[in-house]
């Protein structure tokens, strides 16, 4: 095989096998953090299914005081992306509305690959601005069965 031949074949390898990087062993999971500076618990609640890889889907994100209040009228932004791969979400959620006391909705949420995915939240409300990261991993559903 001739080296042209050769670099092709390893450049096709190398990007049909980038998607399938693993998450940390170690990786946080879980749907319940405080805030970076503890102003705030905040819970993320996914959709019921699992969602699915380049479907749109909306997602609750419940904010609370660290005394257990709800936290109202918070204004909300949403960032995130792969951390293995540098690059963001594919799309630009938004938390348009608050649904009840504390929980909002986050819509336009998007994952365009299975993997290791973070959803950044920025916070702002009474309790003053705050950040809080969770960490998702998105799978095949053929293979998670």
């Amino acid at each position: 095989m001739n080296v042209f031949a050769t670099s092709i074949l390893c450049s096709i390898l190398t990007l049909s096998t980038s998607g399938c990087m693993a998450p940390p062993k170690d990786l946080d999971t879980s749907l319940a953090h405080q805030s970076a500076q503890d102003r705030y618990v905040v819970t993320l609640v996914p959709p019921p299914a699992p969602a699915a890889i380049n479907a749109m889907h909306t997602w609750q994100v419940k904010v609370a005081a660290p005394d257990g209040a709800p936290v109202s009228q918070a204004r909300i932004t949403v960032d995130g992306g792969m951390p293995q791969h540098g690059h963001g979400l594919p799309t630009q959620p938004l938390v348009r509305r608050e649904l009840a006391s504390g929980t909002y909705l986050i819509e336009g949420m998007k994952f365009s690959m299975t993997g290791w995915w973070e959803i950044k939240l920025a916070i702002d409300a009474s309790r003053g601005a705050d950040t809080v990261t969770f960490n998702t991993v998105v799978r095949d559903p053929a293979t998670s069965r």
